[in-house]
């Protein structure tokens, strides 16, 4: 069945419980590129280094991903909607304190509190929206992989549409938007079933000891890097105003949405998984390579495409997690994206560091690196890989629920 057919079950028949996750989970996103527009201003703003200001992410990230090891633990014992409420009311709080900073340190310690809140929101939302949506899943998850989309391509406009006026008002408008999407939830989302058996602080480490898991997460890690690095360190580079650095990432986005939902799963119905995945990876490590040594109008071309490599690798990784090991898809998720949130808390840290002591190319030259270790670990590692891996056809999740953050 065409998961966009408006009868019954499909993705425009939804009841309201799974429109309102599934807006909320918009913003959500949108706050992680949020900052990308701004990050000179926020430098000029709070007297700070590139370096220092790409500390917004690491702290962020960092945070994000010891989260994932607890978002289970906590869902399990409180629900699915109590989760939902504490992400998005840490989330309104730290964004809104995030908007007052006087400094730089400051304001990297109030992202770190909404990266928690942010953790506990996006890793329960999907499993809520299959739970709520009507006529099984596909129509749920599709329409749940649209919003992160429509997120990550939403967040640099909004970013640079507010951040015109001030750096400021980003964070306040993003606060705002939580606080609706708080009042919503409250309103339309019944609680949902808890499951059979809690989830232990260990359980998502114990996964990693699965060699198909491990193998995943490993290449994700390096490709992690290489995403963040487009992510965080090339509006230093690009070096435009909030509104034109805003119009490129949200370029980046659209397709980043377009690979994800509509172009992996077809690439992966035809070649397999792993050969999708690989020879995506090597594309990636091409064109940021040509980001780092063109010449302006070539970075802003080869940022655009990268978005077409992110939207396919997001939607292929995250698919391996979830169905190449024998753990619960909510364990082996969460742990995957504890080890692949590390590189995308490494990643803004290290390329300004990287730029600083050597020049503006080198960062790119690691993160073609590192793109290219993600692919040269599916190659070594593709026997532990293949278990539901290369005839593997887009399934993003099923009924039991999932704690996936597939960006």
């Amino acid at each position: 069945m065409d998961p966009f057919d408006a009868g019954a079950g499909g993705i425009l028949r939804q009841p309201k419980a799974v429109w309102v996750t599934a807006g909320a989970s918009v913003v959500a996103f949108m706050g992680i590129g949020l900052v990308d527009p701004i990050l000179p201003s926020i430098a000029r703003g709070l007297e700070a280094t590139p370096s220092q200001v790409s500390l917004l992410f690491t702290s962020y990230f960092l945070v994000t991903a010891v989260a994932m090891l607890l978002t289970g633990f906590v869902s399990s014992r409180i629900g699915g909607r109590r989760t939902l409420l504490a992400g998005l009311a840490l989330v309104v709080v730290f964004a809104g304190l995030a908007g007052t900073s006087d400094s730089v340190g400051e304001l990297v310690g109030l992202r770190a509190g909404w990266g928690l809140g942010n953790a506990l929101f996006v890793s329960t939302a999907l499993a809520v929206i299959v739970g709520a949506a009507a006529g099984g899943s596909a129509a749920a998850i599709l329409l749940y992989e649209s919003a992160l989309g429509l997120g990550m391509a939403c967040g640099p406009l909004l970013g640079a549409l507010l951040g015109d006026a001030s750096w400021r008002y980003p964070f306040f408008g993003t606060a705002f938007l939580m606080a609706v999407g708080f009042a919503c939830v409250t309103a339309f989302l019944k609680e949902q079933p808890k499951p059979a058996r809690r989830t232990s602080l260990l359980d998502p480490v114990k996964a990693l000891g699965h060699g198909g898991l491990a193998s995943a997460a490993a290449s994700a890690f390096f490709y992690n890097y290489t995403f963040f690095t487009v992510l965080a360190f090339t509006p230093f580079v690009l070096d435009m105003t909030p509104y034109r650095s805003g119009a490129v990432f949200f370029a980046w986005g659209v397709l980043l949405a377009v690979f994800s939902v509509i172009v992996a799963p077809r690439m992966q119905a035809r070649f397999g998984s792993l050969k999708v995945l690989g020879g995506s990876l090597l594309l990636l490590a091409a064109d940021v390579l040509a980001l780092g040594y063109g010449d302006r109008t070539t970075a802003i071309v080869c940022t655009v495409l990268s978005g077409a490599f992110i939207g396919v690798n997001n939607t292929v990784y995250t698919e391996l997690a979830l169905g190449v090991s024998d753990a619960p898809r909510p364990v082996a998720s969460a742990g995957y994206n504890f080890v692949r949130w590390l590189a995308a808390a490494a990643a803004p840290y290290l390329a300004p560091k990287i730029a600083e002591r050597t020049d503006l190319h080198v960062p790119f030259v690691v993160a073609a690196g590192t793109a290219a270790a993600g692919a040269l670990v599916v190659l070594v590692r593709r026997g532990a890989l293949t278990h539901q891996a290369e005839e593997l056809r887009p399934q993003h999740a099923t009924e039991d629920g999932v704690t996936a953050f597939s960006t």
